[in-house]
């Protein structure tokens, strides 16, 4: 429960970089929602997913106040600022000025009056965002895929669970309808014995304008770069300085993995969901891809992997294409079934599945209702912020937390660490390490540059 705050003696501090004191409204201004009963919450990283999918996912529920804002980039900060404040006026019908705005997420979570912060910052990120904020008492709901590296998302699970604040990773595919009935169709045996899953991402393309260029004076990107080493600014490595179309980074290999995390965070966690190995991952990984060799993008381009399960599943990945379109398709000895998002993005500069259909089976019998013969009913989400927010007005589990959300990221940079050495490694998904592979095991962490160590 959301303890009550005397909102009138809220202190902001000088030291906390380019930070705007917010005006504190009544609760009238906004309804029967009073401030003891709301849950404040602070963005951290303000760009294109922020922007288009998170604040807009929380913001219209009454009982919730986006209070602060944080981001290296002032303009963004202040783009932000003016965006949430917009959209309360707009709601109320009166002036509001209540955002508080921070250059250094540090300084937002050490602000009493937030109890919950969305994180959607880069990737090399998330990890120790996520770690911070749980241990400053904050709920946190974060965007995939967890970590950088396999490591540092067991660290994360360990902190969120040793903290016991609620942590909800952004795999908002869980709270859409028909992926919620795949999965319940393929556990009560629709398709007979589940045998191969195949996971069809989008591609990225090489590219990037390697020019050093000067950094922009209202940018942090030491801090940016984070732990990961130091390399000259260049505009296609970060993320555009005017507009919020999609950022360089997510091609970089130095701040992710290219779309096996980026858009198999969300079809692996599928699999697993619909084979019931939530808490645990494949015994064999096997991949390969193209890496582009010149330009600044240098995330893997076309690439196939397979991945084989304790229960003798196999998964399978490759790139989409028109004939097999971005989604997850499962097969059984009694046909398959076919899942993707349809014509849902999350954000207007996102890929969708060229599928008319978002739900389609080798025969319509297969999707035919679930009667009482079906035994297995799976979690119902119908908003993937809703349920988060409900977890923590209520205490419940929601339906992504921590441990399932590090499995599901595991997978895929098992199959990155496969692509890199193009051979067929052997993994314990218990003790979470390579078997009799140095090589392999030597990938699974990557050194942190101080003082952004974790």
């Amino acid at each position: 429960m959301v303890t009550r705050r005397n909102f009138l003696k809220r202190t902001l501090t000088a030291g906390a970089g380019f930070m705007v004191a917010p005006t504190i409204v009544p609760a009238s201004v906004f309804g029967p929602n009073a401030p003891s009963n709301r849950i404040n919450i602070g963005a951290i990283g303000t760009g294109r997913i922020s922007r288009d999918h998170d604040m807009p996912g929380v913001w219209k529920y009454d009982d919730v106040r986006i209070v602060a804002v944080s981001d290296l980039d002032a303009n963004r900060v202040a783009d932000a600022k003016k965006l949430v404040e917009t959209y309360y006026a707009g709601k109320s019908g009166k002036p509001y000025t209540g955002v508080a705005t921070y250059e250094h997420y540090e300084d937002l979570l050490a602000n009493k009056e937030v109890d919950a912060v969305l994180i959607s910052t880069p990737d090399h990120w998330h990890a120790k965002n996520a770690i911070d904020a749980v241990r400053a008492g904050k709920h946190v709901y974060l965007q995939k895929p967890t970590s950088l590296t396999i490591e540092e998302g067991r660290k994360m699970s360990d902190a969120v669970n040793a903290s016991g604040r609620i942590l909800q990773i952004g795999s908002q595919q869980r709270s859409m309808e028909q992926f919620r009935v795949a999965c319940e169709l393929v556990r009560n045996g629709r398709v007979g014995e589940l045998k191969k899953i195949e996971i069809r991402l989008p591609g990225d393309p090489p590219g990037g304008n390697t020019e050093e260029m000067p950094v922009p004076k209202n940018f942090n990107y030491d801090k940016w770069l984070g732990q990961t080493p130091y390399v000259y600014y260049t505009v296609d490595r970060v993320h555009p300085q005017q507009g919020y179309g999609r950022p360089g980074w997510l091609r970089c290999e130095q701040f992710g993995a290219g779309m096996i995390t980026g858009w198999g965070a969300h079809h692996f966690d599928i699999a697993h969901w619909a084979m019931d190995k939530e808490y645990s991952g494949p015994v064999e990984v096997y991949g390969k891809a193209a890496f582009a060799t010149g330009g600044l993008w240098d995330v893997h381009g076309q690439y196939e992997t397979e991945m084989i399960y304790d229960n003798g599943v196999v998964v399978t990945g490759t790139t989409d294409s028109k004939e097999k379109p971005n989604g997850v398709l499962f097969t059984g000895t009694d046909g398959w079934i076919f899942v993707s998002r349809g014509a849902y993005a999350a954000s207007p500069n996102e890929p969708i599945s060229t599928s008319s259909k978002a739900l389609q089976a080798s025969d319509p019998k297969l999707l035919a209702p679930l009667t009482d013969l079906d035994p297995v009913r799976l979690y119902v989400s119908k908003d993937h912020h809703g349920n988060w927010l409900d977890s923590i007005r209520t205490g419940r589990k929601n339906i992504t937390p921590a441990e399932v959300a590090h499995r599901s990221c595991t997978a895929c940079l098992l199959q990155h660490i496969a692509m890199k050495l193009n051979k067929r490694l052997y993994w314990d998904p218990v003790l979470e390490r390579f078997k009799n592979d140095d090589e392999a095991n030597s990938m699974l962490a990557r050194p942190h540059r101080p003082p952004y160590n974790f």
